[in-house]
């Protein structure tokens, strides 16, 4: 089995390589962090991976997205899956949030991921089969506070990839979707003037363990899904929104943002 996964140096990209690491798999480890990925491969390769590479990449740099495709592709000569997982979130109001913020949070949230399909996609369709996941957020089911620009591109990675699965019966997609994950998310999300967060949100810090995520998240891929809900309690909102969604806005009004 043949992975690629981004967002790889932290997180659930960085918990799900260790889990295919531990079945053997070959791995492709994309980040913006070169060191933090190196760490991650040379556990990978402990847990028992039959590779792992580390190809670091900016994803705020779209010019050079075809020629990360094809490095990850012949890194073990073709891919099985490909994991679309980096993102980045924010903690601004509306009136806060700069149009550069909003930009950026699309171009590394929607338009990479996006981007890496289209490089991917042709190759896999050649081969005759492969799978695509991507990672999501019940942030795009429904509208959060102090969220605007990450929840526009999580509902965008909906709109895309449904879109996918319908044109490539070929192809296997799986839209991960998660709620509340204890990784450090809220850390780097941004703030007015584009600065860090840097502080861990306590839903953040309550929220599922990103070992058992992982698992939950890999298994489901291994399934065919092409949805999987990843988190607790707060998963509740996704069916809220879909049967009562007037009930849905109003509690949106009251959720803790943080």
């Amino acid at each position: 089995m043949k992975v690629w996964i981004t967002g790889a140096s932290s997180g659930i990209g960085e918990a799900c390589a260790y889990e295919y690491a531990a079945q053997g798999a070959c791995l492709v480890l994309t980040a913006s962090s070169a060191d933090k990925l190196t760490r991650v491969a040379d556990r990978c390769l402990g847990l028992g991976a039959a590779g792992a590479v580390a190809l670091p990449y900016d994803l705020q740099d779209a010019k050079g997205i075809p020629e990360l495709c094809s490095q990850a592709w012949d890194a073990f000569s073709g891919l099985d899956i490909l994991f679309c997982n980096a993102g980045v979130s924010q903690r601004t109001r509306i009136e806060d949030t700069s149009m550069d913020m909003v930009r950026k949070i699309m171009e590394i949230n929607y338009f990479a991921p996006v981007a890496i399909c289209k490089g991917i996609l042709p190759l896999m369709t050649a081969q005759g089969n492969g799978h695509i996941a991507v990672t999501t957020s019940i942030a795009g089911r429904f509208g959060f506070p102090l969220r605007c620009g990450y929840s526009s591109s999580k509902f965008a990675l909906y709109g895309f990839f449904e879109t996918l699965a319908a044109e490539h019966s070929e192809i296997d997609v799986t839209i991960v979707c998660p709620g509340r994950v204890q990784t450090n998310i809220s850390m780097n999300a941004l703030v007015e003037g584009g600065a860090r967060y840097g502080k861990m949100d306590p839903g953040q810090a309550g929220g599922l363990d990103v070992a058992k995520a992982a698992r939950k998240i890999t298994r489901a891929i291994a399934k065919g899904k092409r949805e999987v809900l990843v988190g607790r309690k707060e998963l509740l909102m996704v069916y809220i929104k879909r049967f009562f969604p007037g009930l849905c806005a109003r509690l949106a009004r009251k959720l803790k943002p943080v």
